[in-house]
């Protein structure tokens, strides 16, 4: 049997032990207050393991020349092996002389110890807290990881060696996340524990793309077999089980009964090194099992002491003494002699690591407290529990080269470590294959390569849908979000996942993108600028043109009184030379950025005056037929054009009429710069906007009804005297500005962009060019070299010439 002095330790100083040598597999009913009596169920070899541990630590510390030197430790240590019928072990521990007293002051009050850990678990912690914590007894856990403990309002007094649920679950989200999954189940028991992990899972996941396919509470009695075939039929391939063992083992042993296979199990911590179920038959064939644990360190010197204590109690069971030996209820353990020193060894070590720290937490606070140094403690100081935990908060030292420090929470640094379990051989073994680490900084990393999955195949799937692939929004269906269709981003949309994967956002008018895209690209602004070699060759042609036309107003003032000049219109020459000059500057305004001022001016010059020059080619034509045929079939009317002038009456007064009309479109209707975004995908075009079209087209058609007259007087023109007929070189340049425009519509459909707008200025520059080059270039040519064909004698033959093949006719 267990020696009863394994339980108690005489020093200057008791600490305060609670463990589950045994545990209470099945809950009973009782009606009335009786505490358990562990000693009747069955052995923990966890439970002893930690047990031992703790005599190990306490023995070192004491072995210790340095840290608590002339001062010893005691202990105190009760069996815990039920959630809520062990309070005398408690009662004896907070007491002072075997009574507590609630309204006792601090300084006044003296527990039997200095300090407490233990129990293990969520549940018995919670269950005695108000007892530990109303004498602010210095509360250094080892096995309690509910979150819920970190409340320094509730739990003032509690400070913990392990990470908490919250590190747990995070630590089990970065594992899910790393390896792509999102549809999984979560698994727990029907304790603090479990609930605990679940309200936490459930709350961390939000955001993250996981979500919870299902999820149960797991008790004793439950329907193991009809769980698993429900995670089946869901097509769920990871399962979260966070539980404490006796559940773990549970579930396991049914996924083996049951055939399940291929699955991903990620344990947590409670039951990731549970050397014992990773030996079941069977267990390689329900899948891989990734587990959660504390970075687990060997203590140096453990062995020894397992080795040492077994021997003593050979000794002192064979002494019958120890048969009288006083002990105290749950501090009993007749079947702990049949552990052998191996079981004891190789038991599930997660917990050693927490279990020697809190005990030197412990010391290295007293060690504050009492104002030790290399040689001695001052016993002199009284040690209260306050003045204990007041230390214990600040401490921050190296124990076996790992950090033992506490937050505000009293919660430790994380250092966990990610193991496999090896389950394809007989013999069994787990390995570490990954690592999450807070201190200094937040690491965490898995080594892929180490990770054999199940069946060798590939990273298995577990995900309600198949990932969209990129520039595919997701459509959801049903609850989940992680349950989709996928559905492709059109044009000038794209898809964000980070942002809202479920949403095909649009670009902004600046923006543009493909078809499924993942972000817009920036539009670049496109306008026709000064220094393209199409817009130097337009403005060079314009301004050689202006240049031309200037000269050829000189040429024909200096030949003003000549009869080529007189034929040609005389002074109306000089309004249409004049007008095609003005029409050639709106050229010039078709370059650069647009602005109001550019899109009323690069139309308005050009339709105005360069329509003005077709009244006068009108008239022109008109003038001729007049001449030569109207004074002699309709005298009187030829008569009243002379007597008023009518040439100029009409220029003047089509030329009013047309002027309020452009006056109208540019300043009731305008145009006006805008930004084109729809012509092209990846551009914004700065154009000037039409304006209304009725406008327009008023205006369009008068220019061009005038250039239909000046054909069909050109027509009736045909046969009069050749100095005198005008009407090829009229026909000649209206058939060329009209068929010079009809060339511009055809392109305007099929070309888009800036270079319509330099098509534009070239058909204006061309139908003035037409004009020029057929109207006025012959007559300058004659007066420059054909003089002799400018004077009056030779203008009179023709016209004799021409009265004398009428009069044969």
């Amino acid at each position: 049997s267990c020696s009863s002095s394994e339980f108690s330790l005489d020093g200057d100083y008791l600490l305060g032990g609670l463990f589950p040598i045994h545990e209470v597999e099945q809950k009973i009913s009782m009606f009335s207050p009786e505490a358990v009596e562990c000693k009747r169920h069955i052995v923990s070899k966890s439970g002893y393991q930690m047990f031992q541990v703790m005599r190990f630590a306490v023995e070192e510390i004491n072995n210790s020349s340095t840290l608590l030197p002339n001062v010893s430790l005691g202990y105190e240590i009760f069996d815990h092996c039920s959630d809520t019928k062990n309070f005398p072990s408690v009662f004896s521990l907070v007491s002072q002389n075997g009574t507590i007293k609630p309204q006792e002051k601090l300084n006044s009050h003296h527990p039997k110890v200095i300090a407490l850990t233990g129990p293990y678990g969520s549940t018995r912690t919670i269950t005695i807290s108000p007892l530990v914590t109303m004498d602010l007894i210095p509360w250094v856990q080892y096995g309690a990881t509910s979150y819920a403990l970190s409340d320094k309002l509730h739990y003032p007094s509690f400070i913990r060696t392990v990470p908490s649920n919250r590190d747990s679950i995070k630590m089990m989200i970065r594992i899910i996340q790393w390896f792509g999954w999102n549809w999984v189940a979560f698994l727990g028991g029907p304790d603090n524990y479990s609930e605990d992990g679940l309200q936490l899972f459930n709350s961390y996941i939000r955001n993250t793309g996981i979500c919870m396919a299902y999820q149960e509470i797991l008790r004793q009695s439950a329907n193991y077999s009809l769980i698993l075939k429900k995670i089946d039929k869901l097509n769920i391939n990871v399962i979260v089980v966070f539980a404490l063992p006796i559940y773990a083992e549970n579930i396991v042993r049914s996924a083996i009964a049951n055939n399940i296979r291929d699955k991903v199990w990620i344990a947590s911590e409670t039951w990731s090194m549970n050397h014992q179920l990773s030996r079941e038959p069977g267990i390689g064939q329900i899948g891989t099992v990734i587990g959660i644990t504390d970075r687990f360190m060997s203590l140096p010197g453990f062995h020894e002491f397992i080795y040492k204590t077994k021997k003593m109690n050979v000794y002192k069971n064979n002494d019958i003494e120890s048969e009288i030996q006083t002990r105290t209820c749950n501090q009993k353990c007749d079947n702990c002699s049949f552990l052998t020193m191996e079981e004891t060894i190789n038991e599930d070590p997660t917990l050693s690591f927490a279990i020697y720290a809190a005990m030197y937490s412990i010391a290295h606070a007293l060690h504050k407290v009492l104002q030790c140094d290399v040689r001695q403690c001052s016993k002199n100081t009284t040690v209260k529990p306050y003045m204990l935990l007041r230390e214990i908060k600040k401490l921050d030292f190296l124990l076996s080269g790992r950090q033992v420090k506490y937050d505000v929470n009293g919660d430790p640094a994380i250092s966990y470590a990610v193991v496999l379990w090896h389950t394809e051989t007989n013999h069994s073994w787990l390995e570490i294959v990954g690592t999450y680490d807070t201190n200094p900084e937040m690491i965490f990393t898995i080594n892929n390569s180490l990770i054999p999955w199940s069946n060798n195949t590939s990273v298995p799937f577990s995900n309600c849908s198949v990932e969209c692939k990129e520039g595919f929004s997701r459509e959801r269906v049903g609850y989940h979000d992680c349950c989709f269709l996928c559905k492709k981003c059109p044009q000038n949309s794209y898809v964000n996942y980070s942002r809202d994967p479920f949403t095909c956002f649009p670009c902004g008018e600046s923006e543009w993108s493909d078809e499924r895209s993942m972000a817009c690209k920036t539009r670049s602004v496109v306008y026709l600028q000064v220094t393209e070699i199409g817009s130097i060759g337009v403005i060079s042609s314009t301004a050689c043109l202006i240049t031309l036309l200037m000269f050829t107003l000189f040429i024909f003032a200096h030949n003003y009184n000549t009869p080529v000049v007189r034929s040609a219109g005389g002074s109306m020459c000089f309004l249409m030379l004049a007008s095609l000059i003005i029409s050639c500057l709106g050229m010039f305004f078709f370059f650069e950025q647009p602005t109001h001022v550019t899109c009323h001016l690069r139309n308005f010059l050009y339709v105005f005056f360069y329509t003005v020059s077709l009244s006068c080619l009108t008239v022109r034509a008109f003038q001729i037929v007049c001449v030569f045929k109207m004074a002699a079939e309709f005298p009187n009317v030829h008569r009243l054009w002379v007597k008023y002038n009518g040439q100029w009456l009409f220029v003047a007064s089509f030329s009013a009429f047309y002027l309020i009309v452009c006056v109208i479109w540019i300043t009731v209707l305008p145009t006006k710069p805008s930004r084109d975004f729809v012509t092209f995908k990846d551009q914004i075009l700065l154009v000037c906007e039409r304006g209304h079209a009725v406008p327009l087209i008023i205006v369009v058609f008068i220019s061009w009804f005038l250039g239909f007259l000046c054909i069909y007087f050109s027509y009736m023109a045909r046969d009069l005297p050749k100095n005198y007929n005008e009407a090829k070189s009229i026909t000649f340049s209206i058939v060329f500005f009209i068929v010079v425009w009809i060339l511009y519509f055809t392109a305007y459909v099929f070309v888009k962009g800036k270079y319509i707008l330099l098509l534009n200025a070239l058909t204006q520059i061309l139908s003035i060019y037409g004009i020029f080059i057929s109207y006025f270039i012959p007559k300058s040519y004659i007066m420059l070299f054909q003089p002799k064909k400018n004077t009056a004698a030779y203008f009179q033959t023709s016209i004799q010439n021409y009265t004398q093949t009428i009069s044969r006719s």
